[in-house]
């Protein structure tokens, strides 16, 4: 009995977390200023992002992230309704998207974080080495946040 109880609840925990991350997956039409102006359209799979219709960057996803996590990723206010992840990438940081414009200036963009809500995407990209602290406190001082971006399905 004891067994059978374990192996639901891990097959419940890989379901949900594959249905979590199959939420991001797909094509984003930019909907926020800054993502038209810097990013354009994404697109999203399991190992690469597409950005403005770029061939694509590898990414890794590390984690879900916790809902206060991502409340102070896109500084929401009240409990997300959604999901998030964090993913580790590389973009260089001489790559040129819209408008001839750069994800993080110079510096290379190293991490990204998601949030999920409806038909609704937020991305978050970061520079440095370092994996974010995703708390209130240290996204009100974060020097290597790179900027926040919405997408629509």
């Amino acid at each position: 009995m004891k067994r059978q109880w374990v192996v639901c609840a891990v097959l419940g925990w890989g379901l949900s977390f594959g249905l979590c991350a199959a939420q991001e997956r797909g094509i984003w039409r930019s909907s926020s200023s800054t993502a038209k102006s810097i990013t354009g359209d994404v697109t999203l799979t399991n190992e690469k992002i597409a950005i403005n219709y770029s061939s694509g960057y590898p990414i890794a996803q590390i984690r879900t992230l916790q809902a206060s996590e991502i409340g102070a990723s896109f500084d929401l206010d009240g409990s997300p309704e959604g999901t998030g992840n964090l993913y580790r990438l590389s973009v260089p940081g001489a790559t040129r998207f819209q408008h001839k414009n750069t994800l993080c200036g110079g510096e290379d963009t190293q991490w990204m974080v998601t949030y999920v809500s409806g038909h609704t995407l937020q991305l978050a990209f970061f520079s440095g080495a370092k994996m974010p602290v995703l708390t209130g406190e240290a996204m009100a001082t974060a020097t290597n946040l790179c900027g926040t971006f919405s997408y629509v399905k």
